[in-house]
């Protein structure tokens, strides 16, 4: 396995920034079925900003393997103890390694450290490694919670 250290980041440094976008190239290319442009992915860091993943409203974590970011994921803290995950993303190269799962591992551990009693996420089914993940961790999907546009899959999880 992959030796993996995860660390809080604020969504505004550098590396975040960077995954960040990376994140965003991958899944608005999905979603397109082509390489996403600048102007799209810039259009889609404003509809989803990571500007509430610090505290006290949020966590931002990045994966790095050997000093080299390999993964992000995010935790928002809504209300009634929920958790909302965000932004759960391994870099292309990394898939397949255990990252992705070490990186919900910590955002979980995060959310009960935070009292939250279960997380919840909205995701798309063509993201098919994310959907397989949380399934295999237990999420069971769930009615739409959200209108976001670009999402067709809603998961929860009891902590």
């Amino acid at each position: 396995m992959t030796e993996v250290d995860v660390r809080r980041a604020h969504p505004y440094e550098a590396d975040a920034s960077k995954i960040i976008r990376s994140y965003l190239e991958d899944i608005v290319s999905r979603w397109h079925g082509r390489p996403a442009t600048a102007e799209e992915v810039d259009e889609a860091l404003e509809d989803e900003p990571a500007t509430d993943l610090s505290e006290p409203d949020g966590y931002l974590a990045i994966a790095y393997v050997s000093d080299v970011p390999a993964g992000v994921g995010g935790v928002r803290f809504l209300e009634n103890g929920i958790a909302e995950l965000t932004k759960v993303f391994t870099v292309r190269d990394r898939r397949g390694n255990g990252v992705g799962s070490i990186v919900l591992d910590h955002l979980e551990q995060v959310a009960r450290d935070a009292g939250c009693s279960s997380i919840r996420l909205d995701t798309r089914s063509d993201l098919h490694e994310a959907c397989r993940m949380y399934e295999k961790r237990g999420y069971l999907r769930v009615a739409a919670f959200s209108d976001v546009v670009y999402s067709d899959r809603w998961y929860r999880w009891d902590l």
